[in-house]
C-alpha cells in the first residue's frame, strides 16, 4: 500500500472509497488469473503462445497484490472494529457517570427539601406553642396565707377555716365568746364546775371538753384542746349545730 507522504508516521484510514478500490483491483486480479488459464486440450497458435507467458507472470503479481490487499483490508477491519468498541465503551462510561450524576443530584435535592420541610415543621410547632402560650393567661403562684401567732391571727385563721367548711360564725361572734370563756387564753382549764367533778374539764379559748372536741372536730386541725384554731373551730362546729351559730351563744353553753 502507498505510503501516506502528507503525515509522514502515520497510516492513512481507509474511506469507504478506498475498500471499494481495493475490491475493484482485486476483482481485475481474479478476472486476469482466469483468462491466464489455458483449457485442457485446447490449441493454440504460436503467436497466443508467446502471450501467454507474461500473461501467467502478471497473474502471479496479481495474486500477491490481492493477498496483500485482503491482510490490509482484514487488519483495518479489525481496527475500526476495536475503535468502535472503544467508543462505544466510551458512550457507556459516559452514560453510567451522567446517570451516577444524576442520582446524586436527585438525592442532594430530596435531602434538602426533607431537611426543609422538617425545619418548617419545627418552625410552626414552635410558633403554635408560643400562641398557645400567649393565649394562655398566666398563673401567678399565690404565696401561702400567713397568720399572727396571737388572738387576732388565731380568730382571723379559725374563721378561714370556718368558711371553706361551711361553718356559720363572725370575727365579733367568736371574740366575744373567747373574751367571757378564757379572757383570750388558750391555755385556760376549768377545774372546778360540774364538768371537771366529772373528769372533763372546760380547756382552751372556748372552754370546750373532750367529748365535745372530739365529736365536732374540724378535718385538717390539730386533735388538742389546746390548739387555738382547733379549740376555736370545734367550738364553733357545735354551736352552730347546737345554736345555729356561734354569733347566738351568749352566755355558757
Amino acid at each position: 500500500m502507498p505510503k501516506n507522504t502528507q503525515n509522514p508516521g502515520r497510516s492513512r484510514t481507509l474511506t469507504k472509497t478506498h475498500k471499494l478500490a481495493l475490491a475493484g483491483v482485486a476483482t481485475l486480479g481474479a478476472a486476469a488469473l482466469a483468462f491466464s488459464v489455458i483449457p485442457a486440450g485446447g490449441e493454440t497458435t504460436t503467436d497466443e503462445a508467446a502471450a501467454a507467458a507474461p500473461v501467467a507472470y502478471g497473474s502471479q503479481k496479481v495474486t500477491d497484490v490481492k493477498a496483500t490487499l485482503t491482510d490490509q483490508l482484514a487488519a483495518a477491519s479489525v481496527k475500526v472494529e476495536a475503535i468502535e468498541a472503544q467508543h462505544k465503551a466510551a458512550e457507556t462510561a459516559a452514560a453510567k457517570a451522567k446517570a451516577e450524576a444524576a442520582a446524586k443530584k436527585k438525592a442532594v435535592a430530596e435531602a434538602k427539601a426533607k431537611a426543609a420541610a422538617e425545619k418548617a415543621a419545627k418552625e410552626r410547632a414552635a410558633k403554635k406553642a408560643a400562641s398557645r402560650s400567649a393565649a394562655r393567661p398566666k398563673v401567678q403562684p399565690v404565696a401561702a396565707k400567713t397568720y399572727a401567732n396571737n388572738l387576732d391571727g388565731w380568730i382571723r385563721h379559725a374563721l378561714d377555716i370556718m368558711h371553706d367548711k361551711g361553718i356559720p360564725g363572725t370575727y365579733n361572734g367568736l371574740y366575744r365568746n373567747i373574751i367571757r370563756e378564757s379572757s383570750g387564753n388558750p391555755n385556760a382549764i376549768n377545774n372546778w364546775d360540774i364538768n371537771a367533778q366529772n373528769g372533763v374539764p372546760s380547756i382552751g379559748l372556748l372552754q370546750i371538753i373532750k367529748p365535745t372536741f372530739d365529736a365536732y372536730h374540724v378535718p385538717g386541725t390539730a386533735w388538742s384542746q389546746y390548739d387555738p384554731v382547733a379549740n376555736l373551730t370545734a367550738a364553733a362546729n357545735y354551736a352552730a349545730d347546737r345554736y345555729g351559730s356561734i354569733d347566738n351563744v351568749n352566755s355558757a353553753y
